[in-house]
């Protein structure tokens, strides 16, 4: 007999955690996330995320073996900012079995429905500002680091269920001996001979004043983007404290315009390599791993790519693009996935083309009416 029950005992989250490694037990391509990040990510009463939103997570059982979970979460900055009763699901695993996918769906529909909410989308885990949207086209590789891997029957049950498409995600990959149009070339050239622009990487040693900096122009550049979801001071200083571990400083460039910040693009080494190898959790041998694995890296996600409205006709894309490029060659990158973009955001989409990348894995999320 299906049952779907709330997570609430220390059993119930163990159960939570394990079930990808149920799912993808065969899947060479799959990255185990760390299962202590996935549980801190969930704590209501520790994460500063919770401090604006609610959210309650289920699991699915049949004959005491656990086969499915979903969250059901509720963003109130999110809607206050868009003006909607939007509610999400995120954190999706399930077998292959409708009728268990059908039976979590009903169950986080009916919570949303039960606070307010008149749209459900996803999956979002938990908002745009995490792991979002499920794989649609490029199965055929390992995910780069903060980006989703699931199997192709959880499109096809999402849409059976009722869901339409809300909005594609890309990613495009460019390998370092890809080279940029004639045109990035000539606007790279002519910005580098530009009094007025400056650039400089981040200082670790001025990071309190660079994390203001990124801060600023990470809400101003994105803020009118489709489903931008605003962060607090508490969420915004997590997420560098979690980058710190991780982060190039090289990689992370700043552009100025008359000494006034301008755009900011933000690449991180793809530590995915790492991660797979640690299988979900870190002790002393994990330790060591993550010191022999990480020097193995060479691939990097170009993460974050805003300018302020006021300075995106001067061509900084292109400067930033070349100095991230120059930097990560010089520590032995290889290639960069530029990811995500919205499908409809023609210049960034066509910007990444000129710059060498090819379009080669897609994203959806999904929505559907609450009614």
């Amino acid at each position: 007999m299906l049952k779907i029950k709330k997570v609430e005992t220390r059993k119930d989250w163990k159960n939570f955690v394990n079930l990808p490694y149920k799912i993808y037990k065969d899947n060479k391509y799959w990255v185990p996330p760390f299962k202590k990040e996935i549980i801190f990510k969930l704590d209501d009463k520790q994460h500063p995320f919770w401090e604006h939103a609610k959210r309650e997570v289920f699991l699915a059982e049949t004959d005491s073996q656990t086969v499915g979970r979903i969250a059901a979460i509720i963003d109130y900055n999110y809607n206050q900012l868009w003006n909607e009763k939007m509610g999400a699901f995120g954190f999706f695993e399930v077998i292959n079995d409708y009728e268990v996918v059908s039976a979590l769906f009903d169950k986080a529909y009916s919570w949303l429905k039960e606070n307010g909410m008149n749209n459900m989308r996803g999956p979002l885990s938990p908002s745009q500002n995490d792991e979002c949207g499920f794989l649609l086209d490029g199965y055929d590789s390992s995910p780069v680091l903060m980006m989703p891997y699931n199997p192709s029957y959880y499109l096809e049950f999402t849409e059976r269920y009722g869901f339409k498409k809300a909005k594609d995600l890309f990613a495009f990959y460019k390998a370092h001996d890809d080279k940029p149009s004639k045109q990035i070339e000539i606007m790279v050239k002519r910005l580098l001979q530009n009094p007025k622009i400056s650039t400089r990487p981040l200082n670790m040693k001025n990071l309190e004043e660079d994390t203001k900096l990124i801060k600023e122009l990470y809400n101003e550049s994105w803020i009118k983007n489709w489903g931008f979801a605003p962060m607090t001071e508490k969420e915004f200083d997590l997420m560098v404290k979690e980058l710190k571990k991780i982060v190039d400083p090289d990689l992370i460039w700043f552009a100025f315009y008359k000494g006034k910040p301008a755009g900011i693009a933000i690449t991180l080494p793809d530590y995915n390599i790492v991660f797979k190898k640690l299988k979900g959790k870190i002790g002393f041998i994990g330790l060591l791993k993550f010191l022999y694995y990480r020097k193995k890296i060479t691939g990097s996600r170009a993460l974050v790519f805003g300018f302020k409205k006021e300075y995106r006709r001067l061509g900084l894309p292109a400067l930033l693009y070349y100095e991230t490029e120059k930097a990560g060659i010089k520590h032995g990158y290889k290639w960069c996935e530029l990811s995500w973009n919205l499908e409809d955001n023609v210049l960034i989409n066509q910007f990444d083309e000129k710059v060498g990348g090819s379009l080669y894995k897609k994203y959806r999320i999904y929505e559907k009416v609450i009614s």
